[in-house]
């Protein structure tokens, strides 16, 4: 049939043919059975297929197992559906979505052609879920990856371009206030398009560290990927429902987000290869200064797992630390001036909040040290003796609490400093241990519990502070595995030095911008070993960065984040009445209900106009201060703020 229609163009990565007489580029699939006759129809020459770049067979991979994920895809752009077609073999079936209510279902073949006009293609590697808004769904799929090295022997990639697709044909029939709604809603989903920090795999669970890994059953390990997953670092759990509740497990593919490091490095005749993965937790998911502390069940902003893995001579070795914002409910309310104060709110919830985050913590990892770089005086004196106040009523054997004040011992150039803190936690350290492997895969160590590491942001001090820990613990790693000598240190082995200063500085800097929205500060201590003038200034630009977009970007950005992880989901309600005042927005923000979207124009001490959009947060996320766009929070208590609705129709519903 092939030699019947022409020859095939293999061009970047696509194969097509080309019709010489109409000059119809025809798209993969496109000469299959379902097309082949309708296309002869169409042009009473089929043998005229003129070359174009690289003319090559085609080469179909098709996966037999049911179990397996799809790897690569074709997407087809009809114009009532999309259809996401398997390339791995010839048993795929394929997703048809309807692009008027984003409907799934799975097909056999590929629709007729109905019209002269080729359906556009394009080759995907996955689909990242899906998103309902007002009267469209929103469908996420990776256009572009990279293969960032490998964990534990399995291919490890990183999404380097998202394409949202919309399924919002039947908005055309909506009134116009919807419209407009719509529209509004789905400028925020250009923010999915350019989030960063994205990983995968087809073949390995990534939200799970190697130790838990290890743990998985027999059983556990015949589950699809999505099923072995820890939801807490799944970046698309919500966006994967749809697709949970279609059953197409070859198409859920769980994403995190965080950072993936690596390095191979020669000391003597051994090669060791180094990884350092970071997995951002997603329940409390969001901006520097719009997630700040805890929420009521414990979950923490900024909390990162980061593994460092050392292999070599078939063993493996794995070294587990976490950060996260101080465990209470506080805040920084956004007001232009360059360090918002602190604001603690119901203090009298501190020891239960704490309570709650650290057991979480002790039933994941195990024995926990927290260890607190925070100043000891001014405001940020006040939130750690607050903290530390809270912590006395949980301290135990396995919960320790050390107070380290970064600046007042460091200063800003003797980080070498941080030695003194590394003794006060080594022997915790030295009895928790880490996670070992042999050769035979047979688990020689166990880590038994980890270092808790804060400061404010939990990006700078903790960066480098986690680094010198990282350095300690891979140097006793390398000692036991026989690589190193009693009295060998990194330092000694310059390469290798190097590679670790630099892994450990970019680890920092994909945390921070994520967060933050610039590189760490103090990253030139982390990647040099000392303090530069370069690396001085650098920081002063960041941290004016950082004040322009935590006042002037990240309230829409928050939004983006939450719409994206189902904190707030919109839906229609024609009777808009507004929520009860009593009790202010604390007491709304912990309704399990529903809270509607409200619009607040004010002007600011410099007369300027913003825009306010309080956001409804759902189950596990319920921080003190609600989502805002462009603007100063919204006053706590909406007896004081001046309201009208964002949209009277329309209404947040939480999930």
């Amino acid at each position: 049939m092939l030699s019947s229609l022409g020859l095939l163009c293999s061009c970047a990565g696509h194969q097509s043919l080309i019709c010489s007489r109409s000059n119809i580029l025809v798209p993969p699939s496109i000469y299959n059975s379902n097309y082949y006759s309708l296309f002869i129809s169409r042009h009473k020459s089929p043998s005229r297929f003129r070359k174009k770049a690289n003319w090559a067979p085609v080469i179909m991979e098709r996966v037999d197992s049911k179990e397996k994920l799809y790897t690569r895809m074709r997407l087809w752009e009809f114009p009532d559906q999309y259809v996401v077609e398997p390339t791995q073999g010839s048993s795929g079936t394929c997703l048809a979505i309807s692009r008027v209510d984003g409907s799934m279902n799975l097909i056999e073949e590929l629709p007729q052609l109905t019209s002269v006009r080729a359906p556009k293609t394009q080759t995907i590697f996955g689909v990242v879920g899906m998103l309902k808004l007002l009267a469209g769904v929103y469908v996420l799929v990776i256009t572009e990856q990279e293969c960032v090295g490998s964990y534990l022997g399995y291919p490890i990639f990183k999404v380097s371009s998202l394409k949202v697709l919309p399924c919002d044909h039947s908005l055309k029939r909506s009134p116009m206030e919807q419209k407009k709604m719509e529209t509004e809603l789905s400028l925020l989903l250009s923010a999915a398009e350019r989030t960063s920090g994205l990983y995968f795999s087809y073949d390995v669970n990534l939200t799970l560290n190697a130790q838990r890994l290890h743990s998985l059953g027999d059983e556990s390990k015949l589950l699809p990927l999505w099923r072995q997953a820890d939801p807490k670092f799944v970046w698309n759990n919500y966006m994967l429902e749809s697709l949970i509740d279609n059953k197409l497990d070859q198409y859920l593919l769980p994403v995190i987000q965080g950072t993936f490091q690596n390095f191979q490095a020669a000391i003597g005749k051994d090669t060791i290869d180094v990884t350092l993965i970071a997995r951002r937790c997603t329940r409390r998911t969001g901006t520097r200064m719009w997630r700040r502390g805890a929420d009521s069940d414990g979950y923490v902003a900024n909390f990162v797992e980061s593994e460092q893995i050392v292999q070599l001579n078939g063993f493996t070795a794995s070294f587990i630390q976490v950060r996260g914002s101080i465990p209470l409910l506080w805040e920084q309310i956004v007001d232009l001036t360059y360090k918002p104060k602190f604001e603690i709110v119901k203090l009298e919830e501190a020891p239960r909040v704490v309570e709650r985050h650290f057991l979480d913590l002790r039933k994941r990892y195990g024995s926990i040290l927290a260890v607190d770089l925070v100043n000891t005086h001014g405001s940020e004196g006040r939130l750690s003796e607050k903290y530390a106040n809270a912590m006395q009523h949980i301290i135990s054997e396995d919960v320790r609490y050390l107070h380290f004040d970064f600046h007042r011992i460091c200063g800003h150039i003797h980080f070498e400093r941080l030695s003194i803190l590394f003794n006060q936690m080594e022997d915790f350290l030295r009895k928790n241990g880490y996670f070992l492997l042999n050769a035979k895969g047979e688990k020689i160590e166990e880590q038994l519990g980890v270092g808790r590491t804060n400061c404010i942001d939990c990006l700078d001090r903790t960066n480098v502070t986690q680094s010198m820990i990282g350095r300690k613990m891979l140097e006793s790693q390398l000692r036991q595995i026989g690589v190193f000598a009693a009295d060998d240190t990194i330092s000694k082995h310059t390469q290798f030095d190097e590679s670790f200063k630099i892994l450990w500085a970019n680890h920092g800097d994909d945390i921070s911008i994520q967060y933050s929205g610039t590189p760490a500060l103090k990253g030139d201590f982390v990647r040099c070993g000392k303090r530069t003038v370069q690396g001085i200034l650098n920081d002063g630009w960041n941290a004016l960065a950082r004040y322009y977009l935590n006042n002037f970007c990240d309230g829409t950005k928050q939004d983006a984040i939450d719409l994206l992880q189902g904190h707030y989901i919109i839906s229609v309600n024609r009777d808009m009445s507004p929520p009860s005042q009593k009790g202010g927005l604390e007491a709304l923000a912990h309704n399990d209900f529903a809270q509607e979207i409200y619009y607040d124009a004010d002007l600011n001490a410099n007369g300027r106009r913003y825009r306010r959009n309080l956001s409804r947060l759902g189950r596990g996320q319920r921080p003190v201060a609600a989502s805002v766009t462009h603007a100063p929070l919204l006053q706590q208590n909406f007896d004081q703020a001046k309201r009208r609705s964002y949209l009277p129709n329309f209404t947040g519903w939480a999930n």
